[in-house]
C-alpha cells in the first residue's frame, strides 16, 4: 500500500509538470523549432541527470539483454514521441496538447495486454474506445484550420508512441535505478536526433535566447520537465501496472488547459470540451476497473 500511495504520488506531479510544460514549450518554439528545442532539452537534462547520477553514487552498469529496451525506449519515447508532441504542440495549441496526449493512459491499456499480457476487462475496452473518439472529434470537428489539425494528428503521435515507452519501462527489472534508466535512454535520443540537429543549428538566433522567458523556458523544459518529470514517471510506473498507472496522466490536461487559460489567453470550444469530456470517461472507467 505505501508503494502504491508513492507511486501514485510520482505519477500525479510528473503529469502536473508535463501539463505545464505545454504552456511553455508554446512560448519557446515561438524562437527555438521543435526538433531543435527537443535536442537543447535533452542536452540540459542530461547533465543535470549525470551531475546527480554521480552524486547520489548510482550504479550505472546494466546487463546487455536490456540494451534494446533502453534503445526503444530513447527512440520511441525520448525522440519520436517528444519531437511529435513539441510539433503538434506548435502547430495547434497548449490546451490541445495537453488534452489529446492525455489518451495515452487508454493506449497504454492496449500495449500493456500485448506486451505484459495483463487482463483487457470490458471497462478497459471501453476506455480505449471513449478516448479514441474523443481524439477524433478534438481533432477532426470544429472551427479548426488545416495547420491545427496536422497539430492534432502529430499530437495523436506523441500520444500512442508515449503509451508505448511507458509500457517498455515495466520490462526493466523494478531495481533499476530510474536515474540510470532515464539518463541512458535520453543519451539514446540525443545520439539519434544529432545528425537532423547539427545542420539547423545555425539557423537559430542565440541573441534571443538572453529573453528570461526563453530561458527560464529552457531550464524549465530541460531539467524540471525532461529530467525531473521523467525520473518521477518512470519511477511512479514501476510501483503499479501499467493499465492503472496511466490514469494519473489526466492530470496533464487539467493543469495545461487552466495554464493555457490563464497566461495565454486560448479559447475552448464546444467540441473541444466534448472530446475531453469522453477522454475523461474513458479514464474514469479505467480508474473504477481498479
Amino acid at each position: 500500500m505505501k508503494k502504491s500511495i508513492l507511486g501514485s504520488i510520482y505519477l500525479t506531479l510528473a503529469a502536473s509538470i508535463w501539463g505545464g510544460m505545454y504552456v511553455v514549450v508554446k512560448v519557446v518554439v515561438a524562437v527555438i523549432p521543435p526538433l531543435e528545442l527537443v535536442w537543447i532539452r535533452y542536452l540540459i537534462a542530461i547533465v543535470a541527470l549525470v551531475i546527480i547520477g554521480f552524486v547520489t553514487r548510482q550504479k550505472w552498469r546494466m546487463e546487455k539483454r536490456y540494451f534494446l529496451i533502453i534503445i526503444g525506449i530513447g527512440i520511441i519515447g525520448n525522440a519520436i514521441s517528444i519531437v511529435a508532441q513539441e510539433t503538434g504542440t506548435m502547430l495547434s495549441t497548449a490546451q490541445m496538447g495537453a488534452i489529446i496526449t492525455s489518451s495515452t493512459p487508454a493506449f497504454m491499456v492496449i500495449f500493456a495486454r500485448l506486451l505484459l499480457k495483463e487482463r483487457l476487462t470490458m471497462k478497459k475496452g471501453l476506455s480505449v474506445s471513449l478516448a479514441t473518439i474523443g481524439v477524433f472529434l478534438i481533432v477532426g470537428i470544429g472551427n479548426l484550420d488545416l495547420t491545427s489539425k496536422l497539430g492534432g494528428i502529430a499530437l495523436l503521435i506523441a500520444a500512442l508512441t508515449w503509451a508505448f515507452m511507458s509500457v517498455l519501462v515495466k520490462l526493466l527489472p523494478s531495481d533499476y535505478s530510474q536515474i540510470v534508466v532515464t539518463t541512458y535512454s535520453i543519451a539514446v535520443a540525443l545520439i539519434v536526433l544529432t545528425p537532423f540537429v547539427m545542420p539547423r543549428l545555425q539557423g537559430i538566433h542565440i541573441s534571443e535566447w538572453g529573453h528570461p522567458s526563453i530561458f527560464g523556458g529552457l531550464l524549465y523544459l530541460g531539467i524540471v520537465s525532461t529530467a525531473g518529470g521523467f525520473l518521477l514517471w518512470n519511477r511512479g510506473l514501476q510501483t503499479l501496472n501499467a493499465s492503472s498507472g496511466g490514469i494519473f496522466f489526466f492530470f496533464q490536461p487539467v493543469v495545461g488547459a487552466v495554464l493555457g487559460w490563464i497566461i495565454l489567453g486560448e479559447n475552448i470550444g464546444l467540441t473541444f470540451w466534448i472530446g475531453s469530456i469522453l477522454i475523461l470517461v474513458g479514464v474514469l472507467f479505467i480508474i473504477s476497473e481498479k
